[in-house]
């Protein structure tokens, strides 16, 4: 099965940078879209950004403009780099691919990692 890999997760003080992983592993083809989504205590996950197998970005309003994700296509990896961190990005940070088809011709929707924390203090 194809698994998920992250890291780069940790503790940093407001205005610092911090620069996510995620690696995909397994029999894979092609993967559509990697991004990565975030969750708090009592709240739903929510998209933080997210990049297509051509480049294609997409952004929250929130992180937009602090926050860039990229991708390299060749070692199946996603990659979101943080800057000028805030208290209210922490949460635990889950990467997850859309659309991968396997070398055996097998089709899934959505595949997650296991999440990293990302917290954000003083």
């Amino acid at each position: 099965q194809v698994q998920l890999v992250e890291s780069g997760g940790g503790l940093v003080q407001p205005g610092g940078s911090l620069r996510l992983s995620c690696a995909a592993s397994g029999n894979i083809y092609s993967i559509y879209s990697m991004g990565w989504y975030r969750q708090t205590p009592g709240n739903q996950r929510e998209l933080v950004a997210d990049i297509t197998s051509g480049g294609v970005t997409s952004y929250a309003d929130s992180v937009q403009g602090r926050f860039t994700i990229s991708r390299d296509n060749a070692k199946n990896t996603v990659y979101l780099q943080m800057n000028t961190l805030k208290p209210e990005d922490t949460a635990v940070y889950f990467c997850n691919t859309h659309g991968v088809v396997t070398r055996t011709m097998e089709h899934t929707y959505d595949i997650w990692g296991q999440g990293t924390q990302v917290t954000v203090s003083s």
